[in-house]
């Protein structure tokens, strides 16, 4: 059986493009769960410090804000994911042509969730 190997470095490229994203995907939900987790950390600390009450983490939306950040890590993952096998048949079947809707919808999706971080440190800053 002989291997082609004419679009190797394409196929290859691809790949190292997919794992950047799963990379990034990673990077979001572990940046969910530490967004998610920082009220209780909070009033651990106040604890520890000597605080008889714990401190006043505001409305509680960092949980929903992580929940969120992490659902979106899973989303970017999944949407990755078909993007390289969308990808990888193209370059096999010789018929490439850009597409820039992923790349369009996760920045859309990161001006969001920007937005909504800035509007939470606005009022609970």
């Amino acid at each position: 059986m002989q291997k082609n190997t004419d679009h190797l470095s394409d196929l290859l490229a691809n790949e190292r493009t997919f794992l950047a994203w799963v990379r990034t995907a990673i990077a979001i939900m572990a940046f969910g769960f530490v967004v998610a987790k920082f009220t209780l950390f909070v009033r651990q600390l106040s604890l520890v410090m000597g605080s008889q009450r714990p401190a006043n983490t505001g409305r509680g939306y960092s949980g929903m804000l992580g929940i969120l950040l992490v659902c979106f890590g899973v989303i970017t993952a999944l949407l990755a994911l078909i993007r390289y096998r969308k990808i990888k048949k193209s370059i096999e079947q010789e018929s490439f042509g850009h597409s820039e809707n992923f790349i369009t919808w996760f920045v859309g999706v990161i001006l969001v969730c920007g937005c909504l971080l800035i509007l939470y440190l606005v009022l609970n800053g």
